[in-house]
């Protein structure tokens, strides 16, 4: 076993590209498994969240909640400089309704789950993240309503619904958070939690392998469906990830953080709420039906972003130290 998961370290990036493509091949070849893939997008993905927040000492957590600087940066790159760029990119797709609220749905709303994930791919401050992922939440709550009414007019509010955000917020970040934290109290006295602890680690790459097959498995047939409408939205989500990764890295060096906390903003912006967002998307009226569709695309897009990000951030931002690769050890 031991010399597997090493294997699996060691390739984590082409076993990746792997997933993606097993993932697509298995939707494209199957679409009727597709609605049977999404309902097991949830509890793969709080899996690979609980095996994340496990290989994060919660004290680090606590001391990334002091961390003001970082969190006033991660807050006002993502709430006050991308919604411009959003802004601006979405006037490439003013002319469709549809089309416009998907992009804004997800552009505007930062990531809170697998975020973390990649991020410490990259050699990031995943725990610093991890502490900021519960205003993330609430802020995009908070300021989605606002945006969406200044970039698509007052009546989209009456078809958008909050409650999958609240929904998302227990299921992906608090459930599984509060059961690492049982396992680490657990670990300091038994056997049986070091055992957990052991065990999750070294899964850490089949868990988001799985997630990565799984969310490209269930939607790329239905995106497929529509990819003559689809492909316009493709070139903006590929511009957004390129200007927010690079607000996401001026934002670091104007405030002076340091190289892993600089990652760390530069996937905090560059990653979206898809997997969260979409439950909105899927309730807007049938004469929408393009929006989720468009929200789904992103995800497509954003993925083998991260997969190459994982390995474009730390040239971007060289450190004196080696970057550390596995999600194992410590942040």
């Amino acid at each position: 076993m031991g010399r597997a998961v090493q294997w699996w370290d060691e390739k984590q990036i082409p076993l990746y590209v792997a997933a993606i493509a097993a993932g697509a091949v298995l939707g494209l070849a199957a679409p009727g498994l597709g609605p049977e893939l999404e309902h097991t997008i949830n509890p793969v993905l709080a899996l690979l969240l609980f095996a994340t927040f496990l290989g994060v000492p919660l004290i680090e957590v606590g001391r990334a909640f002091r961390d003001v600087r970082f969190l006033a940066t991660v807050l006002v790159a993502n709430f006050v400089v991308v919604p411009a760029v959003v802004y601006g990119l979405s006037r490439f797709v003013a002319d469709d309704r549809g089309l416009l609220l998907g992009v804004l749905l997800v552009l505007l709303t930062p990531c809170i789950d697998y975020v973390i994930v990649f991020t410490g791919l990259a050699g990031g401050a995943r725990a610093r993240l991890l502490a900021a992922a519960p205003l993330l939440m609430v802020a995009q709550i908070l300021l989605l309503p606002g945006y969406l009414y200044l970039f698509a007019g007052g009546d989209v509010l009456s078809v958008v619904d909050v409650g999958p955000f609240v929904e998302a917020f227990l299921v992906l970040i608090v459930l599984p958070l509060a059961a690492a934290a049982a396992v680490q109290a657990l670990a300091r006295r038994h056997r049986a939690g070091q055992v957990t602890e052991s065990v999750t680690a070294q899964a850490m790459v089949p868990l988001m392998m799985a997630t990565l097959a799984v969310v490209i498995g269930s939607q790329i047939a239905a995106v497929g469906d529509q990819v003559t409408e689809l492909v316009r939205v493709v070139p903006l989500y590929v511009a957004f990830v390129v200007l927010a990764v690079a607000v996401g890295l001026l934002a670091g060096r104007l405030t002076r953080l340091d190289v892993p906390a600089t990652r760390a903003v530069m996937f905090a912006t560059a990653t979206r709420n898809s997997l969260v967002v979409l439950p909105l998307a899927l309730a807007l009226p049938a004469s929408l039906a393009i929006a989720p569709l468009a929200v789904v695309t992103q995800t497509l897009v954003e993925l083998v972003a991260m997969v190459v990000l994982v390995r474009l951030v730390p040239r971007l931002t060289p450190t004196s130290h080696p970057t550390p690769t596995v999600l194992t050890g410590t942040p």
